[in-house]
């Protein structure tokens, strides 16, 4: 099969989706592929939250972070108004051009069904943080819900499926730079396309596979940095005075022992913990719904701590992932979870202790220890912080909250572009997380609309 086509698009997360969306409302002529490595978003369907299994089968396409949409189909749709974090579009262009095409996704989103309210900051919350050198980012936010934005991004595929040609199980083998030829494989079927533009809108789960395109086509890579910790979860009411106002406390604290930056973000009001499956790989993350049959009476939240590398190393990917497999290992194929007061008295936690905690676990993960997988630095950087927050939030660092591990957050390795074309690569283009421009929904859908703009004007 051979079709001339004006843009490939590779992937189909927001990132991606964005961008076909504003091709197509500048220029309706279009004619436009987007492939996506799996499965559509009706048939998304984790057998482990549905309950038809009760560990992770490791399923040929991971329906948590895999599929259109992408990984972002599954969160809890949080929507970040700002420029303060979420990504690293500031340092290619001006804050304010990143906080219109910020603005303009999310009008596009509220099209197709996204809220339009916005929990505020709040400077109070802000300064009872700073008493304690404790460091909150301020910013609006927007939280859809993970019901709610699974159901916005299948309006807005359902918008462009009659426009866009969208092709899923489509596997990209390769690209050649020189013809701007795609190799695909669906379900066994290779066949090739050739575009005027191709854009890698590859997502985290596609990050591997872009890291050593580049590298074989000779495209500078930089990247160094990674974040490992636990996912973090308690009684809604420890740190409701400050979700009930801002929805997502994104604090930072400096630890005093090593100097390291430990973050907590990712924070879930009345949510579960989930598993991911990465290429094998199991970490955890969280969910939290709008429907209130949905909720629950724990809140939850990542707890990172920051390690950036030094040469002659440079695989900090394949370090959190070895880091999350002696995780798996040690569970049985799971993931762990930990009393912090166990945690504290240097004994794993049993079944026994885990059914005498006060807070109930959202996740049947297998109960352990965490200082058996989590290196000591990091390990320590967290217990820090959680000892920190708890003078904030009273409450955070008792003996029955619950971390689970591993959760990491990995930086695609960035490749060398101008305007996000990449280097000696005319008419090629790099999106998003998986390419290490982003690292939320609200900047991944703006990096969509930028490259496309940028496309349009060429």
């Amino acid at each position: 099969m051979n079709k001339k086509i004006d843009v490939i698009i590779i992937g189909g997360g927001i990132g991606g989706l964005m961008n076909a969306y504003q091709l197509m409302e500048t220029n309706p002529m279009l004619n436009i592929v987007i492939l996506e490595k799996g499965l559509p978003l009706n048939r998304r369907v984790c057998p482990l939250i549905t309950g038809k299994v009760d560990h992770c089968i490791h399923c040929k396409h991971c329906a948590i972070m895999e599929g259109m949409a992408g990984a972002g189909a599954f969160s809890d749709g949080k929507y970040i108004i700002s420029t303060e974090y979420g990504g690293w579009l500031t340092d290619f262009m001006p804050a304010k051009e990143v906080m219109s095409n910020i603005e303009h996704a999310d009008q596009i989103l509220q099209k197709f069904g996204a809220t339009d309210h916005r929990y505020q900051p709040d400077t109070d919350l802000k300064h009872l943080c700073l008493q304690y050198d404790l460091h909150m980012n301020l910013a609006q936010v927007k939280h859809l819900g993970t019901d709610a934005n699974f159901q916005t991004m299948a309006n807005l595929i359902e918008s462009l499926k009659d426009r866009v040609d969208i092709r899923t199980e489509s596997t990209v083998v390769d690209v050649d730079k020189e013809t701007k030829t795609v190799m695909v494989d669906h379900k066994g079927e290779k066949y090739t396309l050739h575009a005027d533009h191709i854009v890698f809108a590859i997502g985290r789960a596609g990050s591997d596979f872009f890291a050593k395109w580049c590298v074989k086509n000779g495209i500078p890579l930089e990247n160094n940095q990674v974040d490992i910790g636990v996912r973090v979860e308690l009684p809604y009411d420890i740190w409701s005075h400050f979700s009930t106002k801002i929805y997502e406390p994104k604090i930072w604290y400096r630890s005093k022992k090593y100097g390291d930056i430990t973050r907590m973000f990712c924070f879930n009001e009345r949510g579960h913990v989930v598993i991911e499956n990465t290429h094998g790989v199991q970490t955890v993350n969280g969910h939290a719904f709008k429907d209130e049959a949905k909720k629950t009476g724990n809140s939850n939240f990542a707890l990172l701590s920051t390690i950036k590398f030094t040469t002659p190393f440079n695989e900090p990917i394949e370090y959190a992932r070895h880091i999350a497999r002696l995780a798996n290992m040690i569970s049985g194929g799971s993931v762990l979870v930990q009393r912090f007061g166990d945690l504290m008295q240097g004994r794993r936690s049993d079944h026994r202790r885990l059914n005498q905690s006060t807070t109930y676990p959202t996740l049947g993960a297998v109960p352990g220890d965490l200082s058996l997988c989590i290196p000591k630095r990091q390990l320590d950087n967290i217990v820090e912080t959680l000892q920190a927050l708890d003078k904030v939030a009273p409450g955070t660092a008792n003996t029955d909250t619950l971390l689970y591990g591993i959760e990491c957050k990995y930086y695609s390795a960035r490749p060398k572009t101008t305007n996000f074309e990449l280097d000696k690569c005319k008419g090629i283009y790099a999106l998003g997380d998986g390419a290490g421009f982003t690292r939320s929904l609200s900047h991944a859908a703006a990096h969509g609309i930028i490259i496309a703009d940028t496309i349009t004007k060429r």
